[in-house]
C-alpha cells in the first residue's frame, strides 16, 4: 500500500489556489535612497542660491544717472536776438530762446503727452511729431491737442563768471501767470 500512495497523482489545486501570489513591494535600497536625497539637496541648494542672489541684487539697486537739473549754457552774448538755440536739447532737454529782448529756457517736453517736440526753423515753430501739437517761438500753443503752453525753466546769470545758468528743477507755467516771474526769463537791457 505504501507504493500506491506514492504513485497516486496529487490532486489538482482549486481555481482560487491557482492565482499567482502578489509579490511583496521591494523596500527602498540604499542606492535609491541616496539618489532621491541627492535630488532633494540639489533642489534645496538651488532655491537657497536663488534667494541669496536676489538678496545680493537687492543690496545693489539700479541707479539712473540723469543729467544735472542745473547747468551753464554760456554768456548772454552767445544768444543772438530772434534765435532758438537747440544745442542743449539732446543733453539737457531745453531750448534757449532770445526773443524780443528777453532770454528764456523752454523745457523740451510737449504738455500733451510728454513727447519731445522739435524746432522747425523754416516754419518758425515748435512741432510735436506724436500728435501734431504746435507752439510759437515763445512757447504758446496754437494747434493740436496740447492743453497748455510749454513750460519755462528758471534762468539767471551767475555773478561769478557772467554765464547763464538754467535750472530745470523750478518750472514756470504760463496759465498760472508764472511767466511774469523775473526768474522765468532774463531781461536784456
Amino acid at each position: 500500500m505504501s507504493e500506491e500512495i506514492k504513485s497516486a497523482p496529487a490532486p489538482e489545486p482549486s481555481a482560487a489556489a491557482k492565482k499567482p501570489a502578489t509579490q511583496p513591494k521591494p523596500e527602498m535600497t540604499r542606492r535609491g535612497l541616496f539618489s532621491w536625497a541627492a535630488v532633494a539637496w540639489v533642489g534645496f541648494t538651488a532655491a537657497i542660491g536663488g534667494c541669496v542672489t536676489a538678496m545680493g541684487r537687492f543690496m545693489f539697486p539700479n541707479v539712473l544717472f540723469e543729467p544735472p537739473t542745473s547747468f551753464k549754457v554760456g554768456p548772454p552774448d552767445d544768444f543772438p536776438d530772434g534765435v532758438v538755440d537747440t544745442r542743449f536739447v539732446e543733453a539737457n532737454g531745453v531750448w534757449v530762446v532770445n526773443n524780443e529782448g528777453s532770454i528764456y529756457a523752454l523745457i523740451a517736453i510737449c504738455t500733451h503727452l510728454g513727447c519731445p517736440p522739435t524746432w522747425l526753423e523754416a516754419q518758425n515753430k515748435f512741432k510735436c511729431p506724436c500728435h501734431g501739437s504746435g507752439y510759437y517761438k515763445n512757447g504758446i500753443n496754437f494747434e493740436g491737442p496740447t492743453p497748455r503752453p510749454l513750460e519755462r525753466a528758471k534762468i539767471f546769470v551767475d555773478p561769478a563768471d557772467g554765464q547763464i545758468v538754467v535750472d530745470k528743477a523750478q518750472k514756470f507755467q504760463w496759465e498760472l501767470g508764472q511767466w511774469e516771474d523775473p526768474e522765468s526769463f532774463l531781461a536784456l537791457s
